[in-house]
């Protein structure tokens, strides 16, 4: 595949830490993430053999491995807006952001924005937005009120 974000070699699904797609790029883009995910689903297919469950409900080994990228390749397939950062490392647009849980095999989503976006008024109702995304892919997501008042999705894998 081509780079993704990043300007790497592989594919990369948007964390909302890396840069915008530039406008020109956004429909090679899209081909990419469905690609990731058939490429997903597909392992899934091969690797799970518990009686009759749906694969696509049941993350495969290595997305417990790397939660933050299974969540958001998740939540980018969707259709979901990853939020973006500058060369500077200044967010520059708002949308979702995937980061490391404190406990293995979970992630945490938050929404973020540029200073004075209004990212914190809309964050309810955006994360909201990401728990069925991430529901019909195997992942469970509960929602949090964490320092300053800001909310977050504490990301794990459903149980069986």
């Amino acid at each position: 595949m081509t780079a993704g974000p990043g300007g790497g070699g592989t594919f990369e699904a948007a964390t909302g830490d890396g840069p915008p797609v530039p406008p020109a790029d956004v429909e090679q883009r899209s081909r990419e993430v469905r690609a990731a995910l058939d490429g997903l689903l597909q392992i899934r297919r091969l690797t799970h053999h518990q009686g009759g469950r749906d694969p696509k409900s049941v993350p495969a080994d290595w997305e417990l491995r790397q939660p933050v990228r299974a969540v958001a390749l998740a939540l980018e397939s969707s259709g979901l807006a990853p939020s973006s950062v500058d060369a500077a490392g200044a967010r520059i647009a708002t949308g979702y952001r995937v980061r490391a849980g404190d406990r293995p095999e979970t992630a945490v989503v938050e929404w973020l924005g540029p200073a004075g976006s209004g990212a914190a008024r809309e964050e309810t109702t955006a994360l909201g937005a990401c728990v069925p995304a991430l529901a019909r892919l195997g992942w469970e997501a509960l929602l949090y009120k964490g320092p300053r008042g800001r909310r977050f999705l504490e990301v794990e894998p459903m149980a069986g």
